[in-house]
């Protein structure tokens, strides 16, 4: 798949876990955003969680780290500015990217030191379900914070994905959307059946 995304254009990739990372740059030379989803318990915190997955990632030498950075309570009882102090002083080379799910994850995200800020989760959490996406309010306040933002949830159609560019978002994933054939199997599905 990650293959197939960089002959189609794409200038980047975000991806989970260590194992599928290797095989990925085995395959392409894009720049990657490494992720991993851990759940713990029922903790809802679950993208790159803890010290433990940072690490991981930063030992694979994925380009970019992105972590939940909301303002929901960690696995390890630990707070969002604690692991970024933890993360930062083990490895002050790497950078990381802010999953948020809101503006006031964007600013706590900002004043942390995260290298860019992401739209990822909103729409995902508790306080956010519901939300239009992708989220371009959010994404056009993000933009004027003066950080590197990497739009991301819900970028479905590439109409959409002008919308969000036409914010002058430094770039953008687009996941599901291309990423999951029973997703899009589903949108044909329902003209057909509608």
């Amino acid at each position: 798949m990650a293959y197939a995304a960089y002959l189609g254009g794409a200038i980047g990739i975000r991806a989970n876990t260590v194992e599928d990372i290797k095989e990925i740059k085995k395959t392409v030379d894009l720049p990657i955003i490494g992720i991993i989803k851990k759940v713990y318990g029922d903790n809802p915190v679950f993208i790159t969680p803890t010290f433990t997955e940072v690490k991981a990632l930063a030992e694979e030498g994925v380009d970019i780290i992105a972590l939940d950075a909301t303002h929901r309570e960690r696995p390890d009882g630990k707070s969002l500015k604690e692991l970024m102090t933890e993360v930062k002083t083990h490895f002050p080379q790497q950078l990381f990217m802010a999953d948020c799910a809101t503006y006031e994850d964007a600013v706590t995200a900002k004043k942390l030191g995260f290298d860019f800020i992401g739209s990822t989760l909103a729409g995902y959490t508790e306080e956010t379900k519901g939300t239009d996406l992708p989220d371009l309010p959010l994404i056009e306040k993000m933009v004027a914070m003066d950080v590197p933002v990497i739009a991301e949830g819900g970028i479905s159609t590439p109409k959409e994905l002008k919308s969000v560019l036409d914010l002058h978002v430094h770039c953008a994933v687009v996941g599901s959307a291309i990423t999951r054939p029973m997703e899009i199997t589903k949108r044909f599905a329902v003209v057909v059946n509608s």
